[in-house]
């Protein structure tokens, strides 16, 4: 254990963070996640990256900010929900109808919470189009399951798709890469037949496994076809493999897309050791992915998601931090943090990789390799034949 100093800095990069008290209690209320949005915020500081962070601070969404994508009935209804004091006069068809429920429970709040949580992702936008950061990170974002008409798997306001919205005011081209373990389904849903924004999400696809799409033959349709890209992978995948097959689609599409700005969710419940127990990565396959994100100097915002070992979630958004940054971290955990007996046995920052079976072959990731180059070949034909009619 030691204390947070002996921070490495390269070249400084300017980096602005969504926080403020508020917005982690309401992080933290949220279902499957209570606790870990402070886990993370306190091991954020613990290494003192927040000295080199611009904070900011979130305001929440009024009802016509998230009208934008969210419809006005789904919206009315999850509100008067909220409010509702009295358990036996809500009306459990209209939760079912809107996907309230089951795994999306409505608690008192939690409009109020949401409607934050969002605003700190879309502020975290605005502050890339208004120059002042050049990157943005929110780690109580990333709910990426919520559609326009309903909640859905813990997600109730798709924060991703209303920062993605900002980020067009100016930005003609933006990409969405998704490295959570599930399938980026609700931003996917919301761009699909559009050519502006380009969603790429790597993910476990597997019979019964949430949310069951995200198919290789999702590829967008419309004006939108080959700008949808998915990556479905099967248990096991180690960090070598999950790398180098992120690199290499990530540079095909950037050098085909050319994106002026990123989003980037950084789900991590595909780390070893998750709740989820289905792929191997390090937090060294969070950092080196991110990394290649980065690289590209474009305007880019990260994003929390997934992550239900809420100690290894803390661990690596606390090392992607830093690589914004450009820092590096000594491994050993602060002894002056107060949550620290969370992190042994070890009390080290990074999380190692897993030893799970790998059901990912070698041949059946080159051939996916293949289908994929197929699919981002397209888009410059799709783009030459849309600009001709």
């Amino acid at each position: 254990m030691a204390s947070g100093g002996n921070l490495q800095n390269s070249v400084s990069r300017t980096v602005g963070y969504a926080y403020s008290p508020q917005l982690v209690e309401a992080c933290n209320s949220l279902p499957r996640i209570h606790g870990r949005a402070l886990l993370c915020a306190d091991l954020i500081r613990a290494y003192g990256l927040h000295e080199h962070l611009r904070i900011i601070e979130p305001k929440g969404l009024t009802m016509s900010a998230l009208s934008s994508f969210h419809s006005e009935d789904y919206l009315e209804n999850f509100y008067n929900l909220c409010a509702e004091d009295d358990p036996e006069k809500i009306d459990k068809e209209v939760m079912e109808e809107y996907g309230l429920g089951y795994d999306c429970p409505v608690e008192e709040g939690m409009f109020d919470n949401c409607s934050l949580i969002a605003g700190a992702s879309v502020m975290a936008a605005e502050s890339l189009i208004n120059n002042q950061v050049e990157v943005a990170i929110n780690w109580c974002g990333g709910w990426h399951h919520a559609k326009r008409f309903e909640a859905a798997g813990f997600c109730y306001i798709n924060d991703v798709v209303l920062a993605i919205q900002k980020l067009r005011e100016k930005f003609e081209r933006v990409l969405y890469v998704d490295l959570d373990l599930h399938h980026g389904d609700g931003v996917e849903d919301a761009f699909y037949t559009t050519n502006k924004v380009y969603t790429l999400s790597i993910h476990k696809y597997s019979p019964g496994f949430y949310p069951g799409s995200g198919k290789m033959q999702d590829v967008g349709d419309g004006k939108g076809l080959y700008y949808s890209l998915n990556i479905p992978l099967k248990d096991g995948i180690t960090t070598q493999q999950y790398v180098s097959l992120f690199q290499s689609v990530f540079q095909m599409v950037c050098e085909r897309f050319e994106p002026e700005a990123i989003v980037c969710q950084c789900g991590a419940d595909g780390l070893a050791y998750d709740e989820m127990d289905s792929f191997n990565l390090s937090s060294d396959a969070y950092v080196h992915c991110v990394e290649s994100v980065l690289a590209l100097n474009l305007p880019t915002l990260l994003l929390g998601g997934g992550g239900y070992n809420f100690t290894n979630t803390a661990r690596v958004w606390t090392l992607l931090t830093a690589c914004a940054l450009r820092l590096s971290l000594p491994n050993d955990i602060p002894d002056d943090l107060e949550s620290i007996m969370d992190y042994k046995p070890d009390f080290e920052l990074h999380v190692p990789s897993g030893n799970r079976p790998n059901e990912n072959k070698k041949s059946s990731v080159e051939s996916l390799l293949r289908v994929v180059k197929g699919c981002v070949n397209m888009i410059s034909k799709t783009t030459l034949l849309s600009s001709n009619t």
